[in-house]
């Protein structure tokens, strides 16, 4: 690829990203158009007896998403200096917002820089990578188990194709740690890791620590709509169909102003093996988007 300018590579990005987003708005249209939504669920569904009690629950939870994030950002940002919570709830507040309209949310990198001096611009990048990358890694893992779970039950994907993945991803991290001290653009693995020993330990486990549990206030959070909405799955079954989903979802490139679309195909997709209502799962997609990213 080194015959093409860096501008027309990311073109080239540019252009895939809009691909899987139109390719994920037309297939939630051509699953939605077979049936009318019917807007009385809504008032059906809040008119239940323990309705509200369940809204609160869901109200906790995306505030408990949110501050977890502003004390696990705090935590790594003491590597540079002490911050308030209050000064960390502005700059995770800015890093979505600069996040949402730049690809994959890039911006955030950028938003969380902005607070800080220029010399200190590279750190905050790197922490922010290894605030998100405890994330990552996160839905990666439980992903993969939620996946082969649901597999399992209803095999979407052939057994063959489960294999060669894995075979794959054996002989990468080999080869990825075979050359760990082989420099691109002045920075190798070796790198990597004595940045991250240079962070300490306790910083190290606390971000562990919140970043679980960020993870299960998000898929719990799931949990509460689709039970809002009378779906009834039993609880790990429909949070491995969760976890699969953020895993599958997250892999293709995407635009967080736009990722609902992308995680409610994918959604409509693993649901349908359960029978649950196409609709209700794109508006579920649509709330966790609402509520977890456009009101912050």
């Amino acid at each position: 690829m080194k015959f093409l300018s860096p501008k027309f590579k990311k073109f080239l990005l540019l252009l895939l990203k809009l691909m899987v987003v139109g390719g994920a708005f037309y297939f939630i249209n051509n699953q939605l158009t077979e049936k009318d939504f019917n807007w009385d669920i809504i008032s059906q569904t809040l008119q239940k007896p323990n309705a509200w009690i369940l809204v609160a629950i869901l109200l906790l939870l995306t505030f408990c998403n949110r501050f977890l994030e502003i004390l696990k950002w705090q935590n790594l940002a003491q590597v540079v200096k002490p911050i308030s919570i209050w000064e960390s709830t502005k700059q995770v507040l800015i890093g979505i917002t600069f996040g949402i309209v730049t690809p994959n949310g890039i911006g955030e990198y950028a938003g969380k820089a902005w607070f800080y001096d220029k010399k200190h611009a590279v750190k905050i990048v790197f922490l922010n990578a290894v605030c998100n990358g405890i994330q990552v890694i996160f839905s990666v893992l439980f992903g993969l188990i939620g996946t082969l779970y649901i597999n399992s039950l209803h095999q979407f994907i052939d057994t063959k194709y489960i294999l060669l993945f894995f075979g794959i991803l054996i002989a990468v991290i080999l080869v990825i740690f075979s050359v760990k001290n082989i420099q691109i653009k002045g920075y190798s693995l070796q790198t990597l890791f004595k940045s991250l020993n240079e962070i300490p330990k306790k910083i190290h486990r606390k971000n562990i620590v919140l970043a679980l549990l960020r993870y299960l206030v998000l898929i719990h959070q799931y949990f509460i709509l689709y039970t809002l909405f009378n779906v009834e799955i039993p609880y790990f079954v429909l949070l491995a169909v969760v976890a699969s989903i953020y895993l599958l979802a997250s892999s293709l490139p995407n635009f967080q102003a736009v990722d609902f679309a992308l995680k409610g195909s994918v959604a409509i997709y693993l649901f349908s093996f359960f029978g649950v209502d196409g609709w209700i799962v794109t508006l579920v997609a649509a709330l966790i988007w609402l509520l977890n990213l456009v009101i912050p």
